[in-house]
């Protein structure tokens, strides 16, 4: 009889590769097998297999293979493959190791090697070739570099396709933080408007600890209330943005202006911004913003007017000073144009390894000068409201720029509740969020970069500056003002998405009618506040949020068995640097032929103020004026050069002494909680520290990120400590050793780069 089964071959090949089994046909390659992680409202759009992420651009052997996604919200790179020599790696919870935002793509480019081709993308633009690598430059000036070596050409290219549509969209709709709330209200109804009731308002996941929105009256009236601000109110005529949109519903006026005077003046001034009240000193001086009076005819008028009502709520009836930070400072444009420059000498100039004009090229941006030149004016106008004890009126063409970083600035050296988190958190919210500034535009989230300019960028460079130079003073650290940055390019919060609360207000009710969404009594959709930290971080990273230096106002000590407050005096201890002599306060002479200061006073009062202040025991409490020498401005590392690999110093850095400072900083509290007995809190014992697990409450764990073991623990560095630390620049294209140029010298803090060696040479 015949079989029905085949015969089986008798020949064997040994040039072909051996028969696959049933489960490995049916299996598929790994990479195919990861899939990302999705937010609510989030979904992929396009995808590619078998890319190569390059890691260094001279050796393709620390290259990871993965896969490709670009969703609404990112683009995702997944992969098996452990990072190369990164030793920690900072993580956010909304965002996988390798993802970039698509509002934080600032440009796409597709080469093609064989064709020698090369293009930057656009929106609703086509690609006439298959693209075999892909780089993707960011806004916090990281590089991201893929090769399409082994993917299907077709899939490349439509992937770069959909990367560059996504991250441009035409409207401000179609940004992903409006699915993401549209989404989460769907999903649950115990959420109001798509976020939990009271989202955001915690300032570092803490809910004891409430950042303030100023969107109600009560927020404004307590603001009023803690200055002592007797002789101004708040004011309510701007409820539903019937005056102006690029107002609050709800801000502080002069007591004297009734609300019909206010109505009246409105329609003379640029976007009807009429003058808003910014903060009180305790004697009385006020600081007011307001926008140019476009009515020439009534100009003198109106101006007279206002200045009379200032006068009015200041207990002394003392003179107006006026600002006109238009004359005053540099202007948008330069600004931009200085921020091109500092970013084409850290991101896309190579360190080359003979290069020894870094240190002028940085100066030739100008980015430090202008970063000066703020903290300048501000100091001057501390002077007016401390020392000449008169209000300060900023004057500004919109008044939705420039002086929101002055009118930071000033209270930040003034106020000490706004050197806190949740007291800085609030300074935003007031000065920026709600004032109207046009984080929409200046962030260039729909890519249309004739009205980018990086403002808030230099008032976070300009907070660091005196952050660096008085850290005693401040609670936050460095970490936060770069990870606070960050977050301006992640389009999911609403707090720096839009250009004005009506903007919010109106946009979202548009959506939440297109979705079919009810909300109520509720004005607008709620979108997540950037301040709720728990969103992005756990407990345990959070507390790199804290400075280690900071001191607190007291502490308590033990005295005769019973428990008192301790103040430290300023005669014995404070790490608040001081600045340098009074007559290197001005720095050098200016060249020859070099354009003329702004702003500086007509007498010597603002000098003679700095040497009076200088010349007292230091309080981080206290005012704090920033040291204005070329020496003592510099620039910020951690935020514009840490994803370069080569500009890291390993095992050093300001990461370094924090990490000491932290020890010493655990170590004195645990000394402390020893005295005060068994009852000093949960799980605050001197060996708490950082053993506590995972799962620890951040009581346990404490304030601070790296904690002592025991009263005599002096640990060595940890090996992943670096002068990038938290952020690692692993991932970057790499550049050419610049070990032994000015340029390492530089970063390892020396001020003078010519060597001795190099000056016997010369002779």
């Amino acid at each position: 009889m015949f079989s029905l089964r085949p015969p089986r071959p008798t020949f064997r090949s040994y040039l072909l590769p051996p028969p696959q089994t049933d489960d490995k046909m049916n299996s598929e390659p790994k990479i195919k097998k990861l899939e990302p992680v999705l937010l609510p409202g989030e979904i992929v759009v396009n995808e590619v297999n078998f890319v190569r992420k390059c890691i260094a651009a001279d050796t393709s052997q620390y290259d990871l293979w993965g896969k490709l996604i670009c969703s609404n919200f990112k683009i995702s790179f997944l992969t098996d493959d452990p990072m190369p020599l990164q030793k920690f790696h900072y993580r956010n919870l909304l965002l996988g190791e390798h993802d970039v935002p698509l509002t934080c793509i600032e440009q796409i480019v597709t080469i093609n090697d064989h064709k020698r081709k090369q293009k930057v993308l656009g929106p609703n633009q086509k690609l006439k070739f298959n693209p075999t690598e892909l780089i993707i430059y960011c806004k916090d000036f990281r590089i991201v570099r893929f090769r399409f070596d082994e993917s299907g050409p077709e899939s490349a290219k439509k992937v770069c396709l959909a990367i560059a549509h996504y991250s441009q969209p035409a409207d401000l709709q179609l940004l992903f933080a409006f699915e993401y709330v549209g989404k989460k209200y769907h999903n649950s109804a115990s959420n109001i408007n798509g976020a939990p009731p009271g989202a955001g308002s915690a300032a570092g996941g803490d809910s004891s600890q409430k950042t303030p929105l100023f969107e109600t009256y009560s927020d404004w009236d307590r603001e009023v209330k803690r200055t002592g601000a007797s002789g101004w109110r708040v004011c309510s005529i701007n409820e539903g943005y019937m005056i102006s949109t690029c107002l609050p519903e709800y801000f502080v006026v002069p007591s004297s202006l009734a609300d019909q005077d206010l109505k009246t003046f409105s329609h003379s001034f640029v976007g009807r911004r009429m003058p808003v009240w910014s903060w009180s000193h305790s004697n009385g001086s006020a600081l007011v913003r307001v926008a140019v009076i476009k009515d020439v005819l009534q100009q003198r008028k109106i101006d007279q007017r206002i200045c009379n009502a200032v006068t009015k709520s200041h207990p002394q009836r003392s003179d107006v000073y006026k600002s006109d930070l238009d004359k005053t400072l540099p202007n948008i444009q330069e600004i931009q144009a200085a921020f091109v420059k500092l970013k084409q000498l850290c991101v896309n100039e190579p360190f080359e390894e003979t290069e020894e004009k870094w240190l002028s090229s940085l100066e030739g941006t100008r980015w430090l000068e202008y970063v000066r030149a703020f903290l300048k004016h501000s100091a001057e106008l501390v002077y007016m409201l401390e020392s000449k004890r008169v209000s300060v009126v900023l004057q500004e063409e919109e008044g939705r720029d420039l002086s929101c970083i002055i009118a930071s600035l000033v209270q930040v050296m003034l106020d000490p509740y706004f050197r806190t988190i949740t007291g800085f958190q609030s300074l935003i919210q007031k000065e920026w969020v709600m004032a109207g500034y046009q984080f929409l535009d200046r962030c260039n989230h729909l890519k249309r970069s004739e009205k980018e300019a990086p403002l808030f960028l230099l008032f976070l460079d300009a907070t660091w500056q005196l952050l660096e130079q008085h850290p005693a003073a401040f609670e936050f650290s460095e970490t936060y003002l770069a990870v606070l940055g960050d977050s301006t390019h992640i389009s999911l919060f609403g707090t720096f998405l839009f250009n004005s609360p009506h903007q919010r207000v109106k946009q979202s009710t548009e959506f939440a009618i297109s979705k079919n969404i009810q909300l109520g009594d509720e004005k607008g959709l709620r979108f997540p506040s950037v301040w709720d930290w728990s969103l992005q971080f756990t407990a345990k990273d959070r507390t790199l949020f804290h400075n280690p230096s900071y001191v607190g106002k007291s502490m308590p000590c033990v005295q005769n068995g019973s428990v008192k407050p301790f103040k430290r005096t300023k005669k014995t201890y404070s790490c608040a640097r001081r600045g340098p002599p009074a007559s290197a306060e001005n720095g050098p002479a200016p060249r020859r032929g070099a354009p003329a200061p702004r702003g500086r006073p007509a007498d010597g009062g603002v000098e003679r103020f700095l040497r009076e202040w200088r010349a007292r025991p230091a309080d981080p409490h206290g005012l704090l004026l920033p040291p204005l020498s070329g020496a003592h401005i510099r620039l910020w590392k951690l935020r514009y050069l840490r994803w370069v690999p080569e500009a890291q110093i390993a095992r050093g850095g300001a990461a370094t002494a924090a990490h000491r400072l932290s020890l010493l900083a655990d170590e004195v509290d645990a000394l402390g909680r020893t005295l005060r007995g068994p009852g000093a809190g949960p799980g605050a014992g001197p060996g708490a520290g950082p053993g506590a697990g995972p799962g620890a409450g951040p009581g346990e764990r404490g304030r601070l990120y790296f904690r002592a073991r025991g009263p005599h623990d002096t640990p060595a560095t940890p090996d992943f400590l670096s002068s990038s630390f938290p952020f690692s620049p692993v991932g970057n294209l790499c550049r050419r050793s610049i070990l032994g140029t000015p340029l390492s010298k530089f970063l390892s803090g020396a001020r003078i780069w010519l060597s001795t060696e190099t000056l016997a040479g010369e002779d």
